[in-house]
């Protein structure tokens, strides 16, 4: 097998990586997180490596390689140090609050928008108007962020909504007398 057909992940310290025929498990202080994988793609272990090797050159299985590869090193890095995305809201009244494990948003609305967490994911409040999501599955974890993100996307006029922090919204110029 050439060089080209070969792409390396480096295991860290304490995440354990179970392969099958078509399925991944790895195993890590966080926790467990398991994909199924196409059968062309052939993955190995060796001491602290994980080896994905692709069968030929072809488009579609140079694409299942990368795709597989970053799946691979995405579960490896999830189970080791988890995923963080944080978001933050903008606007007067506008605030948010932990119940349990869930959501409550006051976003302008008639009625407060709760949000019930999915399996696998955290929330945090440091402030009223800051919400970190938390989980071991960055697909997830980046899901969630974007659907409490879709509950008040941030206008163009006044800036007011939910932003993932350090987005910039392009602003507009309202209307002139």
């Amino acid at each position: 097998m050439s060089r080209i057909g070969r792409r390396i992940i480096n295991l860290p310290e304490g995440v354990t990586i179970d392969v099958a025929p078509g399925r991944v498990v790895v195993t890590g202080p966080k926790g467990t997180l398991e994909q199924n994988l196409s059968a062309d793609m052939t993955v190995s272990v060796a001491e602290s490596e994980i080896t994905i090797t692709r069968p030929t050159d072809r488009p579609n299985h140079r694409a299942l390689h990368g795709l597989t590869r970053s799946l691979v090193a995405n579960m490896v890095e999830g189970v080791a140090n988890g995923y963080v995305k944080e978001l933050e809201i903008q606007g007067v009244g506008y605030r948010a609050v932990a119940k349990g494990r869930d959501l409550e948003l006051a976003l302008g609305y008639s009625h407060p928008v709760s949000y019930i967490a999915p399996e696998g994911i955290e929330f945090e409040v440091p402030q009223p108007t800051q919400i970190i999501v938390r989980g071991i599955d960055k697909q997830r974890v980046g899901q969630v962020a974007a659907e409490i993100r879709k509950l008040r996307p941030p206008e163009p006029y006044k800036g007011k909504g939910i932003r993932y922090v350090g987005e910039h919204v392009a602003r507009k110029v309202g209307k002139r007398a």
